[in-house]
């Protein structure tokens, strides 16, 4: 599971699409109690950027012209991600690094925003 937590514009349909469903994996694992103690000392997820980041996810999903029927309770992301503050720190500059490598299509268009 990982949190890009890039400019939404700037992801390729593959990317932005995986982004996303990786949002609901990563609230699932909370749903069932697993640890994510690897992915947070990882720097892969911010449990306590989960709803707000779904948002911004499928906001580029609609402008795009997607579908999205897999809505988020912002009350139980909240509640979910309430013991994990402090814990998570998401390198944003190394995720762009990382992407862009191994993506040229995002690479093409992180340039272009």
């Amino acid at each position: 599971m990982r949190m890009w937590m890039l400019p939404t514009a700037g992801m390729c349909r593959k990317h932005l699409l995986g982004e996303h469903v990786e949002l609901h994996m990563l609230l699932g694992s909370l749903r069932r109690g697993k640890n994510i103690d690897g992915f947070l000392a990882g720097g892969l997820v911010d449990p306590q950027c989960i709803f707000a980041r779904h948002q911004e996810l499928v906001a580029e999903m609609t402008r795009r012209g997607f579908k999205h029927n897999s809505s988020l309770d912002e009350h139980e992301c909240a509640k979910l991600a309430a013991g994990f503050a402090g814990r998570a720190a998401i390198d944003t500059a190394a995720n762009a690094r990382d992407l862009c490598q191994r993506c040229p299509d995002c690479a093409s268009r992180m340039t272009a925003i």
